[in-house]
């Protein structure tokens, strides 16, 4: 399973939110699909294991990817 890092996930100073921070460089690769509407998205992943430890305050950041291997569809 190869992916591509396009950014972190981690918890807001006031720790209410969680704050994202996306390589918009890394993101211009990335695999796009459209809806009936006409509108573009990129699928992102995050671990949600990793994302409950920042919830918890084990983890302070995780990283932010896009499956590069196309035969994956989550």
């Amino acid at each position: 399973m190869e992916s591509k890092l396009v950014g972190y996930l981690r918890k807001s100073e006031s720790g209410l939110t969680l704050k994202m921070g996306l390589d918009v460089e890394a993101l211009v690769d990335a695999e796009r699909y459209e809806t009936k509407d006409g509108r573009e998205y990129i699928s992102l992943m995050v671990n949600t294991g990793k994302v409950e430890e920042i919830l918890d305050g084990i983890r302070e950041v995780t990283g932010i990817c896009y499956f590069t291997d196309k035969r994956l569809r989550l």
